[in-house]
């Protein structure tokens, strides 16, 4: 996480809430991923390969409470060794031993030394040039050797995290990123974007767009981010909305989530983008959102379109109340993203007689809905008792409840249809 905006030179960096916000949510996410790589009992490996691109010092000291706060390195290392003793502290047979190497990218020069200073005090300099790797430099510049390491350490499936917290927009292009998934294809990306370095966007005189030296087209057709706040009463949804399905077509990455970090003045600062291959990283992912429900905001709609920009300006009653907000992850967000799916789903499992598979169900509708797996279960369950819907096993049993419903389960139209509209 370095820029000129952090300085290192004289001793840590300070850090803004923000940021120990994303520090939050990484750890988070890392404590519920690892267990989701232990497949098998019989399992005895967890090849993985984590790349922060933007590592920075390492230490920081918050801008406002003046606590000693560890960076995003650390937080990687640890959350892999607290992983792994968790994981073998249980009444597993076979243990794990976790094969994880780590790469950590800094192009500051003052930042790298510290980084290195403080990977030492910490306990962690007999694994330099072992399983961690420092790395003093540009994070695009190393990156095809990056990508090469993880392919021949995971050949099969290339998995693998990158942390790309990038202060401002355009460090990492997106011809890079496609190639991150397309070389590796368990890779993830953690990707954030400064929203206010949108004001650059604006064309310039010779009607080119700053977005096209990150490979991105002119999305916003000349307009500058001042000039969208003027015109769009829900600038950040348009934000959303425009810039988001780019993004994920250019990286070519097939699942994501895209929340914004809320700063003290409840503004969205920051956009955080998870890109990857596979639905259940995703789901992971989205369940971390709602548990940091005080930090993170979605300014688009709650049900299975949340982008759906007719939705968003509507003259709903609840929503225009509590537009300047959005969408808090919270217990009323909960409540009405279940009765907008209640509505919406009858009508998506009524359009195919032969119904889809839960897995089919959610892999599909996932990345345009703020709604986890969890969630889409308790409506499922819900609608199940209710007779509007039927699910059935493989074998032919009927289900209910939201804790049995599999990804084999098959989401049908009741053979005895209510009137529904």
């Amino acid at each position: 996480m370095s820029n000129s905006h952090y300085d290192w030179k004289d001793g840590p960096a300070k850090l803004q809430q923000h940021s120990v916000a994303k520090h939050n949510l990484l750890r988070s996410y890392l404590a519920a991923y690892f267990p989701t790589l232990i497949s098998s009992p019989h399992q005895d490996e967890l090849r993985l390969t984590i790349v922060d691109g933007f590592a920075g010092g390492g230490a920081y000291h918050h801008n406002v409470t003046g606590e000693f706060l560890l960076g995003s390195p650390f937080i990687c290392l640890k959350a892999a060794e607290e992983a792994e003793a968790r994981i073998n502290h249980s009444e597993r047979i076979k243990k794990v031993r976790f094969n994880v190497d780590y790469f950590f990218v800094e192009k500051d020069r003052n930042a790298a030394n510290y980084l290195t200073k403080t990977i030492s005090e910490q306990g962690f300099g007999s694994r330099v040039s072992k399983d961690i790797h420092l790395i003093q430099g540009d994070f695009n510049s190393h990156a095809d050797n990056i990508i090469e390491h993880v392919r021949k350490k995971t050949p099969r499936s290339g998995r693998s995290i990158f942390i790309l917290d990038q202060y401002g927009y355009a460090k990492v292009p997106m011809p890079l990123l496609a190639k991150i998934f397309q070389t590796l294809p368990r890779s993830e990306v953690i990707l954030t974007f400064n929203v206010d370095s949108f004001n650059s966007y604006a064309s310039d005189k010779s009607g080119r767009s700053p977005l096209e030296g990150i490979g991105l087209p002119n999305i916003f057709q000349g307009k500058s981010l001042q000039e969208i706040k003027n015109s769009e009463r829900d600038w950040r949804a348009y934000i959303q909305s425009q810039l988001y399905p780019h993004i994920v077509r250019s990286a070519g990455s097939r699942f994501h989530t895209p929340f914004f970090i809320r700063s003290t003045q409840g503004h969205g600062d920051f956009w955080l983008l998870h890109l990857s291959m596979h639905q259940k990283a995703r789901d992971v992912m989205t369940e971390v959102h709602w548990e940091h429900s005080n930090t993170f905001i979605h300014y688009g709609g709650e049900g299975l379109d949340m982008f759906k920009i007719g939705y968003i300006t509507s003259a709903d009653e609840r929503f225009t109340q509590q537009g300047s907000l959005g969408y808090t992850f919270d217990d009323d967000a909960r409540k009405r993203t279940e009765e907008k799916l209640h509505l919406e789903i009858p009508r998506l499992i009524y359009a195919d007689e032969d119904g889809q598979s839960f897995e089919t169900f959610h892999a599909t509708t996932c990345n345009d809905s703020p709604a986890t797996s969890r969630i889409k279960k308790t409506v499922l369950s819900s609608l199940a008792k209710q007779g509007e819907i039927e699910i059935i096993s493989p074998d032919g049993r009927h289900k209910t409840s939201a804790n049995q419903i599999k990804d084999e389960d098959r989401i049908l139209p009741p053979r005895q249809r209510k009137l529904f509209s």
